[in-house]
């Protein structure tokens, strides 16, 4: 067996967890620089303003600049690691990633600094598909959960941690801390993929150029999640109204076109299987919940609880760890008993989690709301790996790259909504308390009252997603005729 064979044909007969866990430690290095960073700039926005002697209309676009630049490359992560290899595509996004944290800390002005977090989105936005596709081929179908669910830890730790890591830096050191402290784990990562992942497989063709895609599905993605960030002031600005007509028609002509190729950039076709297609909106379920919940716990704890930015990251911690606890173990289930049990759990634990917190008031204690987030992260641990590992196995094996890039390009526009829905109700409704309460109006009662109905909201979300996967069933197995070594797939029916 060549040595550029080994990532992609793992078997149920030779695999060992033990053997690969020198490449899953490489590419959790590297995915978990850029998921920590992707959190850790909400901190940093007061001190930013300050010390660059700015507005913060204009510091805002350092965070819609890089998600601008993220959802513009992730369409292309497919074609090319079908193109050059995932290995070397995953070696330059890390590379750019850790180039323009070096840029951005030495950034003297707000034009620089928006300017080199796009160039860090180029690298970044590239991370998430391909390293999930890299892991998704190291194991055999009954082993994919367990490879999965390690995996998951970075992407579920990143969010909870980044905000502990940057407030610490920011109150301590500086808000170049925050970039800096990405140049040792970006080298280190780019010496552990060049030495302990195999170089991987390219297709034995090259891959058609899909231009019309190349150039539709950046203008699609990056337009539309702008337009949905900027609806959080109102959804008929001129720049919201720009990103969603412009986003809305490139989408409409990228999925004409996509249909009428054979080898289009991101296969929409896999939409066709009933089995991805109900599980890839119960995971975007998930992701508006689960990231939506996210962004208001902060807001909550800072402007109604009067923590800092210290404080409220160490608060989220039993999040993170019981999401971290609860990851391998759904992986591990997850081989033995399909997605569904484990979202149903999942699920339930989110559902109760936000009906908990929709109760909070000014007064409430720390252990409750600890006991809610503890929750948070038993759900997030139970749904959001053997979710993505159940969509991935309901499309062929051949267009795994295909689909990742697919999913992690929906699920950035995804989080924008969800983060942009949650907060304007959370505005409208603080508004309408206030409003009711007349002249005896207490603004802090009403913001909290504002939280309790938004995270009221996100309970019944998570609640109808209960109802959703009990429809989740085991993928059907099918030849695989793109992969041309009778590796097991999924038939689209």
């Amino acid at each position: 067996m060549g040595k550029d064979e080994k990532l992609n044909l793992a078997s149920a007969e030779t695999f060992s967890l033990r053997a690969i866990i020198p490449q899953l430690l490489a590419i959790i290095v590297g995915m978990i620089m850029v998921i920590l960073d992707s959190t850790a700039m909400n901190v940093a926005i007061p001190s930013l303003v300050k010390d660059l002697n700015s507005d913060l209309d204009t510091i805002k676009w350092t965070i819609t600049g890089y998600t601008l630049a993220m959802s513009a490359v992730i369409p292309l992560a497919g074609w090319l690691s079908d193109r050059i290899g995932a290995k070397r595509v995953f070696l330059i996004s890390i590379t750019l990633f850790t180039i323009g944290s070096a840029l951005c800390a030495i950034a003297q002005s707000p034009s620089e600094l928006i300017v080199f977090r796009m160039l860090q989105g180029l690298g970044g936005g590239m991370v998430a598909p391909v390293g999930m596709a890299m892991v998704f081929s190291l194991a055999p179908p009954e082993k994919r959960g367990a490879v999965m669910g390690f995996l998951g830890i970075p992407i579920l730790l990143g969010p909870a941690l980044g905000p502990i890591l940057s407030g610490y830096l920011v109150e301590y050191q500086s808000w170049h801390w925050i970039f800096l402290i990405n140049l040792p784990v970006g080298i280190a990562a780019v010496i552990m993929i060049q030495f302990l992942i195999p170089k991987s497989k390219r297709s034995e063709k090259i891959p058609h150029l899909d231009w019309k895609g190349m150039i539709l599905a950046p203008i699609a993605f990056a337009m539309l999640a702008y337009g949905i960030s900027e609806s959080g002031t109102s959804w008929t600005s001129t720049s919201t109204l720009t990103g969603l007509i412009v986003g809305g028609i490139a989408l409409i002509l990228f999925i004409i076109s996509s249909l009428s190729q054979k080898q289009p950039l991101l296969e929409l076709r896999v939409f066709r299987s009933s089995d991805f297609t109900r599980s890839i909106l119960l995971l975007w379920v998930v992701m508006f919940a689960m990231f939506g919940v996210m962004v208001m716990v902060p807001l909550f704890l800072q402007n109604v609880k009067g923590y800092s930015a210290l404080e409220t990251g160490v608060m989220l911690l039993p999040q993170a760890l019981m999401a971290g606890l609860c990851m391998p173990i759904s992986g591990k289930l997850f081989d033995k008993i399909g997605a569904r049990p484990l979202a149903l759990i999942g699920l339930s634990s989110i559902t109760a989690a936000m009906f908990v917190l929709s109760s909070v008031t000014v007064d409430t204690g720390k252990l409750v709301i600890l006991i809610a987030l503890g929750l948070m992260g038993v759900g997030m641990g139970f749904t959001m790996m053997p979710l993505n590992t159940h969509v991935m196995n309901s499309s062929p094996r051949h267009l795994v790259s295909r689909v990742t890039s697919l999913t992690t390009a929906a699920q950035q526009v995804v989080v924008s909504f969800a983060v942009t829905v949650l907060t304007t109700y959370l505005t409208s409704q603080a508004a309408e308390h206030l409003k009711t309460a007349g002249n005896a109006a207490n603004p802090l009662e009403s913001m909290v009252q504002g939280f309790g109905d938004t995270f009221n909201l996100v309970a019944w979300i998570a609640a109808a997603g209960i109802l959703f996967a009990l429809f989740l069933r085991k993928p059907k197995q099918a030849p695989d005729e793109g992969d041309g070594q009778n590796t097991p797939s999924v038939m689209i029916h």
